[in-house]
């Protein structure tokens, strides 16, 4: 009868063993679907988005965005570098666990290869800056801008620009945006600063971290009334 009752025992931490290991596999494979179609963690590294968002925060990003669902004015974006903006130095590959959580979407992405930045202007947009007021201009409509990090009184940009976005790109600016290298100081480059929208890993929705400032990233669509029918 011991004897039975200690082969019942093992049997039993077997068993559980074995469905932990498969619960673990599962919620692996979630994690990585998710990931690979879904949602995507990222990290913030510099100031180019305050107040909005700050060093070191993690955000998550839908990455319908876009491909099912079309990229929209003042949505706060993930892209690749489109060549030439980012002077940081190639970053070090995860290792170890790091490298696991991160392939399966449980860690943030830490590398250097990613821009987050704000959506001004969509493919067909003109995009100018400053009129009499000090504000950017979309299509002629000039925008309030409540995200924004100025010192009071200044001009929406230091930089002066007239633009037009080429259908399938979209031009970007950061929230603290005298301290951000965007679509104004790129315009140099290959791509003329504006961003081509198969470079958008996604959208920005959520701010998971730290927990204190916990919430969702909305877009202020009412920045933007008026501009669709001017354009």
């Amino acid at each position: 009868m011991s004897a039975a009752r200690s082969e019942k025992r093992r049997g039993g931490v077997l068993g559980f063993l074995r469905d932990l290991v498969v619960i673990l596999l599962l919620a692996f494979l979630i994690s990585f679907l998710l990931k690979t179609f879904l949602v995507r963690s990222f990290f913030i590294p510099s100031s180019s988005m305050e107040d909005t968002l700050q060093v070191d925060d993690r955000i998550l990003v839908n990455q319908l965005v876009p491909g099912m669902m079309d990229v929209k004015r003042g949505d706060i974006v993930v892209f690749q570098d489109p060549g030439g903006w980012l002077n940081a130095p190639p970053s070090e590959p995860p290792t170890g666990f790091e490298w696991v959580l991160q392939s399966v979407g449980l860690a943030a992405d830490t590398s250097h290869e990613y821009v987050v930045k704000r959506v001004i202007g969509v493919g067909g947009d003109r995009v100018a800056c400053c009129d009499a007021n000090g504000k950017i201009t979309v299509n002629g409509v000039p925008i309030d801008e409540p995200y924004l990090k100025l010192p009071e009184g200044a001009p929406a940009s230091e930089l002066e620009f007239d633009v037009t976005v080429p259908e399938g790109s979209v031009w970007v600016m950061g929230d603290n945006r005298n301290a951000s290298k965007d679509s104004r100081y790129n315009q140099d480059q290959p791509g003329d600063g504006f961003v081509p929208e198969e470079e958008i890993v996604g959208r920005a929705f959520l701010l998971n971290w730290p927990l204190n400032r916990f919430g969702v990233l909305h877009n202020p669509e009412e920045t933007f009334t008026g501009v669709e029918s001017a354009g």
